[in-house]
């Protein structure tokens, strides 16, 4: 079961906000005190109620209970101040419509006694009444749906598990956090049967003990109480087992073991969130987990707020995350429509990266204002050759970079890899990088994975067949430079120490010192320029047919990711 849209309206500053679109990862983006925060805790107080008005009467579309939940709502807090005066009986409404699995609408039919085609649409509302529920299911069906409101709350508050983490995270909430998911997790056990037989020992120790605590205040008693005939102490089963869940002490070791109470807030975060990832992973089967997070990035350093990012995206693919953030590193650029604009209390999704950028005060470079995609190379050259090779063997790039959605960005040496996506990023533009498959290159990439930069996905090499290591002239025919090397410095392509299986500037400079001419960094640079200059002059005849695979697999790459990006739009 997956919620699909939510809307809420009278939620403390939020009037209205209309079906706004809940996917796998869904981001709430806003400058502060517009109400994104109250949008995430609209649905978080939604979800909450839902897991726990299963069981309960439902008439007329009102809960029948004397259970009161201000733990939940409370209506001089949630209901817009502005309208208490003018409605004393106002309610907060919220609407959600659930998507069931083919499973599930069979076991829809199964435990409710009716058919659904897929889509389960119901409302919430709360005020200073008691709780209202009701299917909104439209069409011939709708009444007897209505009519069933019990069965399907009870079908819904089997199926979805919230957990939620606050922006305010101090030791104390973030331990009580913790808290609840080992609580959670320790549940599972209680079903065991040899776990019941150990309380029932238990249980019956103590109970001599509880007898004589009675036993000694019924004597106490009867004497200012001549008419007390018994009193009963006793440990509620329940309550047995809630005390078990929750008598956790968590202690981590980075050196000096320490209490997790007594960590940082930064440490404390990602425990909590550590914990996520697990009850994610281990979720039982039919519980659908929705993650609602507040400020993810907040306490954590720039390089755990970029290891979070990706334990946010694994535990979106099997399960649902809303978040509400400040950091253009949560922006999902895969889905341009998964991102709320949140502004002057009223949220739609976004319909562009420029909006994005707007809201959340961004002020990307004249390179990165409109492009979509950034392809980072390692140098000018590079930068060059591609530019001239693209736009000739591919019409759909080169088509992207007349229209600036496609950039190429130099990093001026492979060490800066890092530093440079961490800017892309941060203009919210998506990247793929083309390095020279050298120990450089390899490095560069590996750095920038361990730092949530990169994905393996996010990287093409210059591999060439039969070669350890390659660069981008590798990948050049011979032909296209040859005249240019024999005519301005005097060496030739036909030297035997250029037939080895060496990267190209190493083969090069073998010839160039066997021949006895000088070789240095500023002689290397200068030959490069030229040999882009001869690829920029002729792109249609520079690639070597037979090494260049890496180029057509960025190709693909680009392409690909052109295509993402545009569908994302829809």
């Amino acid at each position: 079961m997956e919620l699909v849209s939510f809307s809420v309206t009278n939620y403390r500053s939020i009037t209205k906000a209309y079906k706004l679109p809940i996917r796998r990862s869904t981001v709430l983006i806003g400058p502060n005190n517009e109400g994104k925060s109250n949008i995430l805790r609209a649905l978080v107080t939604t979800l909450e109620m839902l897991n726990r008005i299963g069981g309960f009467r439902i008439q007329r579309g009102r809960l029948r209970s004397s259970e009161r939940f201000s733990a939940f709502y409370e209506w001089q807090r949630d209901f817009p101040v502005s309208l208490q005066k003018k409605s004393p009986d106002g309610e907060s409404v919220f609407n959600l419509e659930l998507q069931l699995s083919d499973a599930e609408i069979s076991d829809f039919e199964t435990e409710v006694q009716s058919k659904l085609n897929g889509t389960l649409p119901i409302e919430l509302t709360l005020g200073q009444k008691q709780p209202g529920f009701k299917v909104l299911k439209k069409g011939p069906g709708g009444p007897a749906l209505s009519r069933k409101a019990e069965q399907i709350a009870m079908f819904i508050s089997k199926r979805i598990n919230l957990s939620y983490i606050p922006a305010v995270r101090t030791a104390s909430s973030a331990h009580e956090i913790v808290g609840e998911l080992v609580e959670r997790e320790l549940a599972a056990v209680e079903s065991d049967a040899a776990y019941q037989e150990a309380l029932k020992a238990v249980a019956k120790i103590q109970q001599p003990v509880l007898d004589r605590i009675s036993s000694s205040i019924k004597d106490t008693l009867k004497e200012f109480l001549p008419n007390v005939k018994e009193v009963r102490v006793s440990i509620p089963e329940e309550e047995r087992f809630r005390a078990l869940r929750r008598a956790c002490e968590i202690v981590v070791d980075d050196g000096t073991p320490t209490q997790l109470i007594r960590k940082g807030d930064g440490v404390q975060s990602l425990a909590a969130l550590s914990l996520m990832r697990h009850a994610s992973e281990s979720s039982g089967a039919g519980r659908n987990l929705i993650l609602a997070i507040e400020e993810p990035e907040s306490h954590l350093h720039p390089n755990a707020v970029h290891q979070l990012k990706s334990v946010l995206t694994e535990i979106a693919r099997k399960h649902q995350v809303i978040m509400t953030t400040h950091c253009p590193l949560f922006v999902d650029r895969a889905s341009i429509k998964s991102n709320i604009l949140v502004h002057k209390n009223k949220a739609t999704p976004a319909k562009d990266v420029r909006q994005i950028r707007e809201i959340l005060g961004v002020r990307a470079s004249d390179n990165l204002q409109h492009a979509e995609l950034i392809l980072v190379v390692e140098g000018e050259e590079d930068r060059r050759t591609l530019g001239a090779l693209l736009k000739q063997h591919s019409k759909p790039l080169a088509a992207a970079m007349s229209q600036q959605a496609l950039g190429i960005e130099s990093l001026q040496g492979g060490t800066n890899l890092s530093y440079k996506l961490s800017q892309i990023r941060e203009a919210m533009c998506s990247a793929h990088t083309f390095l020279d498959h050298d120990d450089c290159g390899l490095k560069s990439s590996q750095r920038a994975e361990q730092e949530g930069l990169l994905l393996l996905a996010d990287v093409t090499f210059t591999t060439c067949n039969g070669m350890k290591e390659s660069e981008i002239e590798d990948m050049f025919d011979e032909t296209l430079y040859s005249t240019m090397l024999q005519n301005r410095y005097g060496v030739s392509t036909l030297h035997p120490k250029f037939k080895g299986n060496a990267k190209w500037s190493d083969r090069l400079a073998s010839v160039f010192k066997n021949t006895g001419k000088p070789w240095s960094d500023q002689i290397e640079a200068k030959v490069k320029a030229a040999v882009a200059e001869l690829v920029e002059t002729n792109p249609s005849a520079a690639l070597n047919v037979h090494k260049r695979s890496s180029f057509d697999s960025l190709i693909t790459a680009l392409e690909t990711k052109l295509d993402t990006i545009a569908a994302s739009k829809l």
